[in-house]
C-alpha cells in the first residue's frame, strides 16, 4: 500500500495473526511455502536515497527506474545504482500518491494509490506519453513481458495488456493451507516468478502466477533491522528489483539510506 507510516498499525498485528493461523493450520515443515525462512545472503550494501518513499523499483542494464509517493512528494526517476543519486525526474501532481512502476517495451507504466488513474512514461527520457484509469486502488505492477501485472492490497492480481490497459485475467494468491494472502504489494516477475512485498510486514512471497499459490516465503526482518542499525531513518520495506548479470535479488525500503544485494538459497528459476 502506500498509507504514511502509522496509519494502520493496528493491520500490522492482523497481518502477523493472519500468517500465524496459516502456518498453525499447515503444520509446516522447513519447506512449507508458509514458513518464512531467511534464504539468502547479503552481498553489497549501496546507498538509496532516503527521501524516496519508494513504491517501486526496476532495475534495467545500468540504470534504476523508482516511483516515490507521498502527496506532494510523487515522482518517476532514473537512479544511478552505484550512488543512488538521482539522475532524472518527473514530479506527479500534488493531488497524485505514487504507486507502482513497470517497465516495458521502452515505456515506463506508474500507477497511483486511490486516484484511478496510471501514467506512461518514455524510459529513456521520462517525457509523459499517455495516461489510463482502472478501478479500485493501485498498489504493485510488474511485467512478464507481455502483460501488466497488478496488485490493489488484496489477495487477487490483475493482468492487464499493454495496449489497452484492460483487465484479461484475474488470480487469487494464497498459502499452501488455502489462507489468502492479501496486503501485496510492489511486485516483480523474475523468470515466470512473481515476487510481493507484503505490505507492513517483512515478508517477500514468491508466487506461481499461474495458480496463484505461494510458494516461498523470504523473511527479512533480520536486513530490516540492519538498515535500521545503520540508518535511523527507514520505514517498512517496499522494492524489489532483478540483476540478471547477477542472478541477485535487490531490495530496499520507504525511506531507506540503503538498498541491499541478495543473493538466495534457491535463486529463481528454480522449481
Amino acid at each position: 500500500m502506500a498509507s504514511p507510516a502509522g496509519i494502520h498499525r493496528a493491520v500490522a498485528a492482523r497481518l502477523t495473526l493472519i500468517f500465524a493461523t496459516s502456518i498453525a493450520i499447515g503444520g509446516c515443515t522447513s519447506h512449507d511455502a508458509t514458513t518464512p525462512l531467511p534464504g539468502y545472503r547479503i552481498v553489497r550494501v549501496v546507498p538509496h536515497d532516503s527521501t524516496a518513499y519508494t513504491q517501486g523499483l526496476v532495475l534495467a542494464d545500468t540504470i534504476f527506474y523508482e516511483s516515490t509517493g507521498l502527496y506532494g512528494h510523487s515522482d518517476v526517476r532514473i537512479v544511478d545504482p552505484a550512488t543512488g543519486a538521482v539522475r532524472k525526474s518527473q514530479p506527479l501532481s500534488a493531488e497524485r500518491f505514487g504507486e507502482g512502476l513497470a517497465l516495458l517495451a521502452g515505456r515506463l507504466y506508474q500507477l497511483t494509490w486511490q486516484s484511478g488513474v496510471g501514467y506512461v512514461y518514455d524510459a529513456a527520457t521520462l517525457a509523459a506519453i499517455d495516461s489510463f484509469t482502472y478501478q479500485g486502488e493501485g498498489w504493485g505492477l510488474a511485467t512478464d513481458g507481455k502483460s501488466l501485472i497488478m496488485s490493489d492490497g488484496s489477495d487477487t492480481l490483475r493482468f492487464l495488456d499493454p495496449a489497452t490497459l484492460a483487465v484479461t485475467r484475474r488470480i487469487p494468491v494464497t498459502f499452501s493451507t488455502g489462507v489468502p494472502a492479501t496486503r501485496l504489494n510492489e511486485l516483480e516477475d523474475i523468470d515466470g516468478e512473481l515476487f510481493a512485498n507484503v505490505y507492513q510486514s517483512d515478508w517477500i512471497l514468491r508466487i506461481d502466477p499461474r495458480n496463484g499459490m505461494v510458494r516461498e516465503v523470504l523473511d527479512l526482518a533480520a536486513l530490516h533491522q540492519k538498515a535500521r542499525e545503520r540508518f535511523v531513518t527507514g520505514d517498512v520495506l517496499n522494492g524489489i528489483a532483478f540483476d540478471r548479470r547477477t542472478g541477485h535479488l535487490l531490495v530496499t525500503g520507504k525511506n531507506w539510506a540503503t538498498l541491499f544485494e541478495l543473493s538466495l538459497e534457491n535463486p529463481p528459476g528454480i522449481k
